[in-house]
């Protein structure tokens, strides 16, 4: 298996809406304006790709985005540097192949000296089980929790120290 991760470009945005199509409700519904948001304000995009096809990609932004989420807002007001894992989707038939720990490897390496950790939520309710053994196996920690949409949405806020 031969894996790449590189920077996402405008022209992956149709795949990228639907790999996140395909993830819901484990991330939250974007459409193209907000993906092109996102990403004009993004600290990192990258695409994981396995043999040439595009199998996952990840979205990270720094503590100054203007990103009105109210899980990146809860890590504004609590932590004056971080990156912010805004998501991380990895198509169904490449899961369990290391691509999501290889994402935040390449996330880490390119975040020492811009933040001193790494920050994200992964969902409580509805339930995520191994997204939250995952972030766990991966060395984050809890920091608190929020419910969001009306209390529809109950997350885990976790947080990373980088070295």
């Amino acid at each position: 298996m031969n894996i790449i991760v590189k920077p996402a470009q405008p022209e992956d945005f149709e795949l990228l809406l639907a790999l996140n199509e395909g993830a819901l409700p484990h991330v939250n519904r974007i459409d193209a304006a907000e993906l092109a948001e996102l990403f004009g304000q993004s600290f990192s995009c990258n695409l994981a790709i396995v043999d040439g096809e595009v199998a996952g990609f990840m979205l990270a932004l720094l503590q100054d985005a203007s990103y009105q989420s109210p899980n990146y807002r809860w890590f504004t007001a609590r932590y004056p540097e971080f990156v912010y894992v805004d998501r991380i989707v990895i198509a169904p038939k490449f899961s369990r192949l290391g691509l999501g720990a290889h994402l935040y490897r390449q996330l880490e390496r390119s975040a020492v000296g811009q933040a001193p950790l790494l920050a994200c939520e992964v969902n409580l309710r509805p339930a995520n089980p191994a997204s939250l053994a995952f972030h766990k196996s991966i060395g984050f920690a809890e920091v608190g929790q929020q419910e969001t949409d009306g209390g529809a949405k109950l997350v885990s806020l976790m947080v990373k120290a980088l070295p």
